[in-house]
């Protein structure tokens, strides 16, 4: 089953807001000649002031080269970006001082204490801990009876909230976090969203990144992005309301066996695991008396069938462009 997708990526956003952040068409390539590799194809959005707007893909999708192209560390080989009307490649100095950037690997200094690292990027931005704790504080009081420890000793969850204050010590205007929950235990991940919350609400312009498809539904608006192609944008629930055919939650004692059987079954589109149960998406006016039976008749055993709605997840693979056969282009 596929969305249809005819290229113009619709965008809704709010009548009369200006973009904090507007990419037109840009085009990141690696590599020469044979081996160029499209890291991002004609790319383009927008998003508004003070929204907090998801980037959602897996691995290779291109969301790493897009964060760094829009904070002035790549340029891109077409199209053109602006950060709080600023343009990209024109006045990268300004932009460094109006954005705060929180890579998806940890980069502070190890060596560093938590109070040292804070420190030396006021600095840099020439400010200080003091000037801007009021933005901060919600977030460093939280590892600040650890100031004195090493950035390198810290858990994955109290790096994060390092990193994050690092970003935030300068006040800027816009923040890309890029996949900031990866690694770390399904509280801290619950906390950093939270705190993402609180930010939004003091009016600063959010752009997160993330594998997880269970976050997509914490974001005003999200982009799935796939192979450097924007596959669609909308709001979470806007994105699940395109998604029109049936989905029956299916699953039996032989998962492996019964995912193939289903693969197989005329009333059924596409099939694919699911947490414990594997999703079957149906063709329309499907009989589930007709699975039922055919399932049995493949000798699966222990069968539980019951209608589901869409999730992310489920729009994201119906909007993914099929694998070409065996042997093809």
């Amino acid at each position: 089953m596929r969305i249809q997708n005819n290229g113009n990526i619709q965008s809704p956003r709010p009548a009369g807001v200006r973009g904090s952040v507007i990419v037109n068409n840009i085009v990141k390539l690696y590599g020469k000649k044979k081996d160029i590799v499209k890291a991002l194809q004609g790319i383009s959005f927008e998003v508004t002031k003070g929204e907090l707007f998801g980037i959602i893909g897996p691995d290779g999708a291109g969301k790493t080269s897009l964060f760094r192209v829009l904070t002035t560390l790549l340029l891109a080989e077409g199209g053109n970006a602006k950060v709080d009307g600023l343009d990209v490649v024109k006045d990268y100095k300004e932009i460094r001082n109006r954005v705060g950037y929180m890579p998806g690997r940890f980069s502070l200094y190890q060596d560093l204490t938590v109070e040292e690292n804070l420190e030396f990027f006021a600095t840099i931005f020439k400010t200080t801990v003091d000037e801007n704790y009021d933005l901060i504080k919600s977030i460093y009081s939280q590892i600040e009876p650890f100031k004195d420890r090493r950035a390198g000793k810290l858990s994955g969850g109290m790096k994060q909230k390092l990193a994050l204050s690092c970003a935030l010590i300068h006040r800027p205007s816009v923040l890309f976090l890029d996949e900031p929950t990866t690694g770390v235990d399904a509280v801290s991940r619950k906390e950093f969203w939270e705190m993402l919350k609180q930010l939004k609400e003091q009016g600063i312009t959010i752009l997160v990144s993330t594998p997880y498809m269970d976050e997509a539904g914490l974001c005003d608006r999200v982009a799935l992005l796939q192979t450097g192609k924007i596959l669609s944008i909308n709001t979470p629930q806007g994105i699940i309301d395109e998604f029109k055919k049936p989905i029956m939650a299916v699953r039996a004692s032989n998962m492996l066996h019964l995912l193939n059987d289903l693969k197989e079954f005329e009333q059924i589109e596409d099939a694919y695991p699911f947490g414990e149960y594997h999703h079957a998406v149906m063709k329309k006016n499907f009989d589930e008396e007709s699975l039922k039976n055919y399932l049995l008749q493949r000798s699966n055993k222990e069968i539980e069938l019951k209608r589901t709605e869409p999730d992310i997840e489920d729009c994201f693979i119906a909007l993914m462009p099929p694998s070409p056969p065996a042997g093809g282009e």
